[in-house]
């Protein structure tokens, strides 16, 4: 865990003038870890819109899902498509175990779920939002407001251009950004000789137009697999819901984290493959149904805790199995649609959906040009980066924060120094 600067290397530091671009979860915790570690140093914060911190407002239906049960910095790093290799390293200097006694320390406690996403014992994000304004308060973080950065220049400092024809400079910069979609820094960052790697969306529901989940939005399963057609070892598993417009739950969000770009490149029309009993395989399925065709059970009679009844009943329907059919006189043809439904059912995907709380970006500032020791760039001295700005996703479940956190406190240590 890394701990503040010694009191004699803030004496002994000259004053420093540091921006933050950036009012999201990885500028707030540079800000004030930079402020903390040297207090001789004015940290500003420079937010373009009247609102900060709208992603930890609306994670987690509301809840903020501060961060996942991960301990183990090598496991943890699994859980990023993008950004594994980098991160691991930087997990090693701050995990969540790390970001769990922070929020300790200022009276917040967290609490984990049999999922292993944890939340504030508030279940209220405001709560978190609270901890952050009062801590950058007490810090002496300067925040700006609708202060849009329009371009980052570098000269014996770095000049900041604004949006309304001002400029300010600033000793080092810290770019907090969130994603670089649409945004006017990336002309500058490339002007100063990085690469932004191709931006695509991640974590994102599937649009579906199918009689088979017509009227089940709602509807959940515990442990569904989902793999693409194309590629069979494009597997994730994990809960799925049927919503008025297609497919969401961890299962698919995983799904499209882990094939960004190649949904992208398909243009969000593409097949999925689905077993609705999870890791259940065909020669298991054949068996319960061959005990049964001893019985006068109807087909229709749910059989399956894995799914709800009503999917079940939709599942029977459309293998053409008539309400009436006896197991005992199931042909085999009909037998083998019903396996195929149950476990390999296809589905064409028709688009996508992004919901507030699901969206992040995949791409980003090129990770090979940056010091994850410290988060500052190889090519532009004093220039550091946090957060989604770089190309790092992960999966859902609380890990885009933790990149958020680890890449945050890494760039706030070292801009403070």
């Amino acid at each position: 865990m890394l701990t503040h600067l010694p009191n004699s290397d803030v004496s002994d530091m000259p004053k420093i003038n540091i921006a933050i671009i950036g009012g999201g979860a990885s500028g707030y915790f540079a800000a004030i870890t930079a402020a903390e570690s040297n207090p001789s140093a004015q940290v500003t914060i420079y937010e373009q819109s009247k609102r900060t911190l709208q992603k930890v407002k609306v994670s987690g239906g509301g809840r903020c899902n501060v961060i996942h049960k991960c301990f183990d910095p090598n496991e943890l790093a699994t859980r990023y498509p993008r950004g594994s290799r980098e991160l691991r390293a930087a997990f090693h200097r701050w995990q969540p175990q790390d970001t769990l006694e922070w929020f300790a320390r200022r009276g917040i406690e967290l609490k984990a779920e049999p999922d292993g996403r944890m939340f504030p014992l508030s279940d209220d994000s405001q709560t978190i939002i609270d901890c952050f304004q009062k801590a950058t308060r007490e810090a002496g973080v300067q925040l700006r407001k609708e202060c849009k950065v329009k371009c980052i220049k570098k000269n014996t400092s770095f000049i900041l251009n604004f949006s309304n024809g001002t400029q300010e400079s600033a000793d080092k910069v810290l770019i907090a950004a969130g994603s670089l979609k649409a945004s006017p820094l990336t002309r500058s960052l490339e002007s100063l000789g990085h690469t932004v790697e191709d931006l695509a969306p991640s974590l994102f529901a599937f649009n579906l137009s199918d009689k088979r989940s017509h009227g089940l939005s709602g509807l959940s399963v515990e442990n569904a697999r989902v793999t693409l057609v194309k590629d069979p070892n494009s597997a994730q598993t994990g809960p799925l819901l049927i919503t008025h417009r297609g497919l969401s739950g961890p299962a698919i969000l995983r799904l499209s984290a882990w094939e960004a770009r190649n949904l992208q490149e398909a243009k969000y029309h593409f097949e999925i493959q689905i077993n609705w009993l999870g890791n259940i395989k065909e020669s298991q399925v054949r068996q319960r149904f061959q005990n049964l065709r001893a019985g006068k059970t109807q087909v229709k009679t749910k059989i399956f805790d894995e799914i709800p009844r009503r999917l079940w009943e939709r599942l029977v329907e459309y293998a053409g199995i008539a309400s009436e059919q006896k197991w005992a006189q199931l042909s085999k043809a009909k037998e083998n649609a019903l396996i195929d439904e149950l476990i390999a059912g296809r589905f064409s995907i028709l688009g996508k959906t992004t919901n507030k709380e699901e969206f992040v970006t995949c791409g980003g500032v090129r990770l090979s040009e940056v010091n994850f020791k410290t988060m500052e760039s190889k090519l532009v001295p004093g220039l550091h980066f946090a957060g989604e700005c770089l190309d790092i996703d992960g999966i859902t479940g609380g890990f885009n924060f933790q990149g958020a956190w680890t890449t945050g406190r890494l760039a706030g240590l070292a801009v403070a120094r």
